[in-house]
C-alpha cells in the first residue's frame, strides 16, 4: 500500500502542471476571443498564478490581466514569461519531492552537525529551512509588456503623474524607523527640477543651520526622516570631474537662492553632484546608502535620472556577513575543521553581532510571506537577491508607475524608486517623432551666436529669444539639444507662430503657434567682467582690476524646463549704467522670451560654462619658421655685389 502511495505521489506534480496549463490555455483563449466579456474569475485566475511576479520589476506596477495597454500586463505566451514560469514550477516540484519524512530527517541531522561547528555558519551558507539553495534559483524576473515594448521598441504611454500628497502618504506607510529621502535634481535645468516645500510636505527633519548647537536628529511620529540633495547627470555641465567639483560652491549658492529666504543660514552640506554615466561620486553615495540602511527613497520629477541613478548606487552583491564567500569556499573544500580555531570563530561572531549605529536590522519578508493590502499605496518588496532586476531606464516621462522596493543586506534596508512628479508638458507642443530630442543625452558644445539689433534667436522653432534693449549686441550660447537659428525678428515671429511657411526646421506640433505667449522679460543682472575680460584681468598678463575697466560684462542663464539652458552675455559702458541709476533712459541689457503658453522658462545666475569649458579658446601655435627658400642664392648675390668695385 505504501509503495502504491509513493507511486501516486510522484505523479502529483505532473498532474498539477498539466491542469495548470489547461487552465491558463482556456483563460487565454477566452480573453482573446471575447476581450470585452471576459469573466472576472478568469482574470483573477491569471493574476493569482504563482509563476507570475507580484509586480513588474521595471515599472513597479502590480501584475494584472485586464487591460493590455496599461502597465503590469503580462502576455502568458511570451518566451521570457514562459521560461520564468517553467523555473518556478520546477522549483515547486523539487520542494514537493523533497518534503518526505526521510529527507526532513536527513536535512535536520546535517544542519545539526554543521551547527555544532559554528552557529552562524548555517545562515552564512544559506541552509536555513525555507531558503532556496543554489539549485533552486529561478530565471530572471521578466518585465511587463509595457516595459518590454519600451526597452526594445521605444514605444509606450506615460502614466498619470502622482501628486506630492500621494508621495507623502506613500512614505508615511514606510515599515522602517529610519528613513532618508534623496531629492534628485537634474543638472540640465538646475534648479528648475527642485520641488518647492518638499521638506515641509513630507514632514522631514529640518535642514541643519550654521549654529553649532543645531540638532541633527529629530523624530516625527516615532520615526526619523531626513533629506539630502543629489544633482544627477553632472557630465552635462563640464567635461572633467575636477571641473565639476570646482562648480560645487556655485551649485550650492544657486540651490540656496532657489530654496528661498529661510535657507540663508542653512549649512547645505548634504548636496552631492554625481554622474551615473561617468561614475563620478557614485561610490560615495552607495556607501552612504549601505551605512544608513533603513528606507531610502528616491524622490524627484520625471526624467531627472532617478532610475539610472538607482541602478548605479544600489549596493548589489553585499550582505551583512562580509566574509561569506570565504566561508562558502572552505565549506566546499570540506575544511570545516578550520572553523574550530578560536580566532576565526570570534571574527565571524563579531561580524555577525556588530550593528552600525542608528541602522535598523529588519527582516524583509519573502514572497510567500507577503500579505498584500489592496488599499495600501506601498506595494510589497521584491524578493531579496544579491543581484536583483533594476528599474527600467527610459526617456519616456512617467516610466515608473508604482514604487519599486528593492531590499538589500539581509534585511538591513531597502531602496525605493518612487514615480516622478510632473515636470511640465512642453513635450505636448512637440511633434511625436521629435519628443526624444528634448532630453539632453550628452554634453553640448555650442557655437557662439551674435544677436544684433532687430534679430532673434530661435531654438527648434519652439522658443524665441528677442533682445529688448535697443542698439545692443548680445552673445548667445545655447546649451540645448534644439537646433538654433538666427534670423530677423519679423521672420522669427512668422516661423514661431506658424503664420507663414519657411524652410527653417521646426519641431513644433501643428497648432502650437496659437499658444505662443511671452514668458517675461529677463535682465542680465550678474557681473562677469573679470571672467570675460581675458588677458586684461589675468594675473599672468596685464593684471588690471575689473573695477578700473571702462565697461562691464553682464550675463545670465536662461533655463528651459527639462531641456537645458542658454547663456547670454552683453557688454555695456559703465557710464551708461551709472546714468540709468540716476533716472536717465536705461541701457541695462534685457531680453524677452516667447514660449508655448508663456511657460517652461526660468533664469539663474550664470555658470560660465562657455569660459569654464574653454570652448572659446583657440589653440596656441608657435610662430612659423622663416622660409629659407633661395637663401643661398641671395647670400651669393649679395657677396658678388659687395665684391664688385665701384666705377
Amino acid at each position: 500500500m505504501s509503495a502504491l502511495a509513493e507511486q501516486v505521489g510522484s505523479y502529483v506534480p505532473k498532474l498539477e502542471e498539466i491542469m495548470e496549463g489547461y487552465q491558463l490555455f482556456f483563460a487565454q483563449c477566452c480573453c482573446d476571443l471575447q476581450p470585452q466579456s471576459c469573466d472576472a474569475h478568469i482574470s483573477a485566475l491569471l493574476i493569482s498564478r504563482t509563476f507570475l511576479p507580484l509586480s513588474c520589476p521595471g515599472c513597479g506596477a502590480l501584475t494584472q490581466s485586464v487591460n493590455a495597454d496599461e502597465a503590469g500586463y503580462y502576455t502568458i505566451t511570451r518566451h521570457s514569461v514562459r521560461r520564468y514560469g517553467a523555473g518556478k514550477r520546477e522549483r515547486d516540484s523539487k520542494r514537493h519531492m523533497g518534503s518526505d519524512e526521510g529527507s526532513r530527517k536527513e536535512r535536520g541531522e546535517f544542519l545539526k552537525r554543521v551547527n555544532s561547528y559554528n552557529r552562524f555558519l548555517v545562515r552564512d551558507l544559506e541552509l536555513n529551512e525555507g531558503q532556496p539553495n543554489g539549485d533552486d534559483q529561478v530565471s530572471q524576473t521578466p518585465f511587463c509588456d509595457r516595459c518590454h515594448n519600451l526597452m526594445h521598441h521605444h514605444t509606450g504611454v506615460p502614466i498619470v503623474h502622482p501628486t506630492i500628497e500621494a508621495i507623502e502618504n506613500t512614505i508615511e506607510e514606510s515599515p522602517h524607523k529610519y528613513n532618508h529621502v534623496y531629492h534628485v535634481l537634474d543638472a540640465a535645468d538646475f534648479p528648475m527640477s527642485l520641488i518647492s516645500g518638499l521638506q515641509r510636505s513630507l514632514e522631514l527633519m529640518p535642514q541643519r543651520s550654521q549654529n553649532r548647537r543645531a540638532r541633527h536628529k529629530t523624530h516625527y511620529r516615532g520615526r526619523a526622516a531626513d533629506m539630502s540633495f543629489i544633482i544627477t547627470r553632472a557630465d552635462l555641465l563640464l567635461s572633467e570631474k575636477k571641473k565639476v567639483d570646482s562648480l560645487m560652491p556655485y551649485l550650492v549658492e544657486v540651490l540656496r537662492e532657489a530654496l528661498g529666504r529661510r535657507s540663508r543660514d542653512l549649512r547645505l552640506g548634504n548636496v552631492r553632484c554625481v554622474s551615473a554615466k561617468r561614475g563620478w561620486w557614485t561610490k560615495e553615495v552607495k556607501e552612504e546608502i549601505w551605512k544608513r540602511g533603513g528606507g531610502g527613497w528616491m524622490v524627484g520629477k520625471v526624467n531627472v535620472g532617478k532610475s539610472n541613478l538607482f541602478e548605479v548606487v544600489f549596493p548589489k552583491g553585499r550582505s551583512e556577513s562580509m566574509d561569506i564567500q570565504t566561508v562558502r569556499n572552505r565549506a566546499r573544500q570540506g575544511t570545516l575543521d578550520v572553523l574550530d580555531d578560536m580566532d576565526t570563530k570570534n571574527a565571524l561572531e563579531a561580524q555577525q553581532c556588530s550593528k552600525t549605529e542608528g541602522t535598523e536590522q529588519e527582516n524583509i519578508p519573502q514572497k510567500d510571506e507577503i500579505f498584500f493590502d489592496e488599499d495600501s499605496l506601498l506595494p510589497p518588496p521584491q524578493p531579496e537577491t544579491a543581484y536583483p532586476v533594476m528599474p527600467l531606464v527610459s526617456a519616456l516621462p512617467g516610466t515608473t508607475a508604482s514604487p519599486i522596493r528593492v531590499p538589500f543586506g539581509n534585511g538591513r534596508g531597502e531602496l525605493i524608486d518612487l514615480p516622478g512628479l510632473s515636470r511640465g508638458n512642453l513635450a505636448d507642443y512637440v511633434l511625436e517623432e521629435h519628443r526624444p530630442s528634448l532630453i539632453m543625452k550628452s554634453r553640448i558644445k555650442p557655437e557662439q551666436h551674435v544677436v544684433k539689433p532687430k534679430q532673434s534667436l530661435l531654438l527648434g522653432g519652439l522658443i524665441r529669444i528677442t533682445p529688448v534693449t535697443p542698439d545692443m549686441v548680445f552673445l548667445a550660447y545655447p546649451f540645448v539639444p534644439l537646433e538654433p537659428h538666427l534670423s530677423a525678428t519679423e521672420k522669427a515671429i512668422d516661423i514661431q507662430t506658424q503664420s507663414k511657411e519657411s524652410g527653417v526646421r521646426s519641431i513644433a506640433a501643428p497648432g502650437t503657434g496659437e499658444s505662443i505667449k511671452s514668458a517675461g522679460i529677463f535682465g542680465l543682472n550678474w557681473d562677469v567682467t573679470k571672467a570675460r575680460s581675458g588677458p586684461l584681468t589675468a594675473k599672468d598678463a596685464v593684471g588690471m582690476k575689473a573695477e578700473n575697466l571702462p565697461y562691464k560684462v553682464l550675463s545670465t542663464d536662461i533655463l528651459i524646463e527639462g531641456v537645458g539652458w542658454v547663456e547670454l552675455v552683453a557688454q555695456v559702458r559703465k557710464r551708461a549704467l551709472e546714468d540709468a541709476r540716476n533716472g536717465a533712459q536705461s541701457d541695462w541689457p534685457e531680453v524677452e522670451i516667447f514660449s508655448p503658453e508663456g511657460k517652461f522658462i526660468g533664469a539663474r545666475r550664470p555658470m560660465g560654462a562657455w569660459v569654464r569649458s574653454e570652448l572659446g579658446k583657440k589653440e596656441r601655435t608657435k610662430r612659423p619658421r622663416r622660409s629659407v627658400k633661395g637663401e643661398k642664392k641671395a647670400t651669393k648675390k649679395a657677396m658678388r655685389v659687395a665684391a664688385t668695385p665701384l666705377a
